[in-house]
């Protein structure tokens, strides 16, 4: 009963989110600024920081992890509200899961906070975002420690970048529709260096690998005729990333908005626009939860940087099925060819819209 009493507190309060019109709009010229660029930007409605990774532990034990950490608007900064803990400008919530790619099991947890009593909030003393004890602090200008416990699974891990931030999109915004504002910030640390421990089922695994940081803000950055995106984020073995998403349509097909960015080995972003690639969903997985029918096996195709991959679930049941909606995220392999020569790598896919309205980031 609690669990449902949270979620409609959290449809509502995205819907009231969605009545007013005094959020800030994504605008090109935006000026990114570090460490300030990590924190929150509350004068946009909708805000998240996306920590994604592939982890090995020295038993051979491979796990994928995401920590996720949510602030959806309630009250827009240019309302004066009474002095009170229990009027919330905001509310907080985040999804911790942990793919364990041995034994084919996902493990995925929700929580949902008004933040009243500091039991979760942003840009605290130390701790960048935290709800309860699921928690991210910032250790360095591009460093972070990373720690969440629930029913037995947890990660307690530490990210540092050796890179600075790639930039997505172009004059400081991600376009995701036509019209002004149809747009977000939108930056990540794409190659993360991440050690430290998983533990499950009473076994602690002391792992290393690769994170993928997304953090990204805007206010109603979808249009009505979009229903849902698939999200790739890629980390080759030869140094390089991608990152691709496609947005999709209500007559099923491609958003002319879909982009991407690839980064070389130095750390050299290019912008990939809907022109430059080819995406195509080649087998599918339905949710015994949801009945979602989910692409779980894709090909992607980018001409110009002569790049052909398959990007492959590492297993299908890696759906966070969840109220108010559910989507797909998870660990995937990655194999193709680049430049002639065979390339292989890991990454994380998300899937939206397959299962249900997308909540909190339709435009109105």
């Amino acid at each position: 009963m609690r669990r449902q009493l949270a979620c409609g507190l959290l449809i509502f309060v995205c819907s009231l989110a969605a009545m007013r019109a005094e959020w800030r709009a994504s605008l090109p010229g935006w000026e990114y600024r570090f460490p300030q660029d990590h924190g929150s930007h509350p004068d946009f409605k909708t805000e998240w920081w996306y920590f994604t990774g592939n982890l090995e532990a020295e038993g051979g034990e491979e796990f994928g992890y995401q920590l996720t950490f949510f602030r959806q608007g309630v009250i827009d900064p240019s309302r004066e509200v009474p002095d009170s803990r229990f009027v919330c400008r905001d509310v907080k919530f985040a999804h911790f899961a942990v793919s364990d790619i041995s034994k084919k099991k996902f493990h995925h947890f929700q929580k949902l906070s008004r933040g009243a009593f500091g039991e979760a909030g942003f840009d605290g003393a130390a701790r960048l975002a935290w709800i309860d004890d699921w928690v991210c602090v910032r250790t360095g200008l591009h460093a972070f420690h990373l720690s969440a416990e629930q029913e037995g699974v947890s990660v307690d891990l530490h990210l540092e970048s050796a890179r600075e931030p790639v930039i997505h999109g172009r004059d400081g915004v991600s376009q995701k529709a036509e019209g002004e504002g149809r747009a977000s910030h939108y930056y990540s640390l794409t190659r993360m260096r991440t050690r430290g421990t998983v533990r499950m089922n009473g076994k602690e695994y002391r792992t290393s690998g690769l994170t993928w940081f997304d953090h990204e803000w805007a206010t109603n950055q979808l249009a009505k005729n979009q229903t849902g995106w698939d999200w790739f984020s890629l980390q080759l073995e030869d140094g390089t990333e991608l990152m691709l998403f496609q947005i999709r349509t209500k007559g099923g097909g491609r958003d002319e908005y879909s982009s991407g960015t690839f980064i070389s080995e130095s750390g050299e972003a290019l912008k990939i626009d809907f022109p430059d690639f080819q995406i195509e969903p080649i087998e599918w997985w339905t949710s015994p939860v949801t009945k979602g029918r989910y692409p779980v096996v894709w090909k992607i195709v980018i001409p110009k940087l002569d790049l052909r991959l398959t990007v492959r679930a590492r297993f299908s049941e890696q759906e966070l099925a969840e109220d108010p909606f559910s989507y797909w995220e998870g660990s995937v392999g990655v194999e193709g060819v680049r430049n002639a020569r065979v390339v292989a790598g890991r990454g994380y896919l998300e899937m939206t819209g397959y299962a249900g309205q997308i909540v909190g980031m339709q435009a109105q």
